[in-house]
């Protein structure tokens, strides 16, 4: 019998979507560019998330660019009418696949217009400003201005609920001064513990948290102790790891992504561990 992590749901703006998601981003080349090697079993991949009870996909149109997008319109257009997909501007990918900001009016409207077009949408459920005040992580600074551009795309339908990624607690409050918050997407994990104090703040207030990098990304987590709970639970330290997340607090909604089908079933699995209080007790332990 599932356990009710598994079936349990959180709002994401006017909907509601179960607490393990599906992140895109792999989808695409190497470094998150060009084309996926094999194209059939990113379609797979995407078509058994949603079969399986998948509800939030988390993508982004400068993943490849215009990839992942794509990808996901090619394998389940038209869309399942639970379905939330969630995409992220503020970003553009250079000729040699590196990161840059993208935070003028013009290129925030054109990257809402490219959203929609390769996903075939006439409205994005949920956009997620992506700040990058700092290439390393989240740095202080106003947000305003960015921000009013994405809530006058909002005003004019184009979107229907705003999001942040990459933000300090203190870009956060400035953001609900301007409009209205329904998720926050940062770096967050077991052994990446920096937003704790936000989350239980969102929590409280009915705002989903996303952790991006929930395995630690281009790293892997590595612990003795998260592996030697994995043994004594019988299940894989990644297993564990994203477990402890979804035990963490009621309004973190997961998205690791994966292109290996296996992958994508061992973590949708995560869902039904029941994690002993003497095993989060030990992870709880694993930050610095």
């Amino acid at each position: 019998m599932p356990s009710p992590l598994s079936t349990r749901a959180f709002p994401l703006g006017s909907r509601r979507v179960g607490r393990i998601g599906y992140g895109a981003m792999q989808l695409a080349g190497p470094g998150v560019f060009g084309p996926p090697k094999d194209r059939d079993a990113a379609l797979a991949v995407l078509r058994e998330a949603v079969a399986s009870g998948v509800n939030h996909i988390d993508t982004s149109d400068f993943y490849g660019p215009h990839v992942t997008n794509q990808l996901i319109r090619a394998a389940l257009a038209p869309y399942p009418d639970d379905l939330v997909i969630v995409t992220k501007i503020g970003a553009r990918r250079g000729a040699d696949a590196s990161w840059l900001p993208a935070f003028s009016p013009e290129a925030l409207t054109q990257a809402v217009h490219d959203n929609l077009r390769n996903l075939g949408l006439d409205v994005l459920e949920v956009v997620n400003l992506r700040i990058m005040l700092d290439p390393h992580g989240p740095a202080e600074g106003s947000i305003e201005a960015p921000l009013s551009t994405l809530a006058g795309l909002q005003q004019q339908g184009l979107v229907r609920h705003i999001g942040l990624s990459n933000v300090t607690a203190k870009q956060v409050a400035e953001a609900r001064r301007i409009c209205e918050i329904v998720c926050v997407q940062n770096h967050y994990n077991l052994a990446h513990r920096g937003d704790d104090a936000l989350i239980d703040a969102l929590a409280g207030d009915g705002i989903a948290y996303v952790p991006f990098f929930p395995l630690g990304g281009f790293t892997p987590l590595q612990s003795s102790a998260l592996s030697d709970v994995a043994q004594r639970l019988g299940v894989t330290p990644m297993q564990a790891a994203l477990a402890w997340l979804l035990h963490r607090a009621p309004n973190i909604l997961l998205i690791p992504g994966t292109a290996s089908l296996a992958h994508l079933r061992e973590n949708l699995a995560a869902g039904d561990i029941e994690l002993p209080a003497d095993a989060q007790q030990t992870l709880d332990g694993i930050a610095p």
